[in-house]
């Protein structure tokens, strides 16, 4: 792999790690929730499952995946229902008095806000997406050089992946922390909850209703 192809590579991944997503939307939930330090834990399980799935992409599961559309489909919607819940436990999150509101909107005091709690969240909403891999398996293969040996070029790749999607992490959890003051109201929580949980039921819907 050439140093313009890896130069191509870095700009089109910082690109696609930037889109809102499911797990940049969980990243920053969990920045303004919990605070910066303890969603480390949701950065890691988002960051396992994906590099996880990416091995396994390399390892030729998403041809075994565009071969049995049935076991795709099934991933797909177990991974919808699960972001659907998400959502709807978002939307219900309890807010209670003004009090109370500012206890769950303090960093690190929500009762949930354990690490492995947070990497469990974030490596289920990772991993909840099957189409993860059907994109790893199209796009890596187009910056690897086919003379050259392979799996140096995939480490290369999924390290220089694995540095940028961290450091958009880093900021969308550091945006979340930064709106944490405001969400001490219990209305402006309240609403916090609700608009969070809609887009993880939206996320959820456009992944049952979209296909490949």
């Amino acid at each position: 792999m050439s140093l313009q192809t890896w130069w191509l590579y870095v700009v089109t991944v910082f690109f696609v790690s930037a889109t809102p997503g499911p797990n940049m939307l969980l990243v920053m939930t969990h920045g303004a929730r919990h605070g910066l330090r303890p969603s480390l834990g949701t950065m890691a399980g988002c960051m396992t499952a994906l590099i996880a799935m990416m091995s396994i992409s390399a390892a030729g599961l998403g041809a075994v995946l565009k071969a049995w559309p049935m076991l795709f489909d099934t991933l797909r919607y177990a991974g919808a229902a699960y972001l659907i819940y998400l959502g709807y436990k978002s939307w219900r999150w309890p807010v209670g008095s003004q009090d109370e509101a500012a206890t769950l909107a303090t960093p690190a005091l929500a009762a949930d806000a354990s690490f492995g709690k947070l990497f469990k969240a974030g490596f289920l909403v990772a991993a909840s997406n099957p189409k993860a891999i059907l994109f790893a398996a199209a796009f890596l293969p187009q910056f690897i050089d086919p003379t050259a040996a392979k799996v140096p070029q995939f480490s290369i790749l999924l390290g220089t992946f694995a540095i940028i999607e961290m450091s958009w992490y880093l900021v969308y959890a550091t945006g979340g922390l930064r709106i944490a003051p405001y969400l001490r109201e219990a209305r402006v929580l309240k609403a916090f909850n609700r608009i969070s949980g809609g887009v993880f039921m939206g996320f959820g819907a456009l992944m049952a209703a979209v296909h490949r």
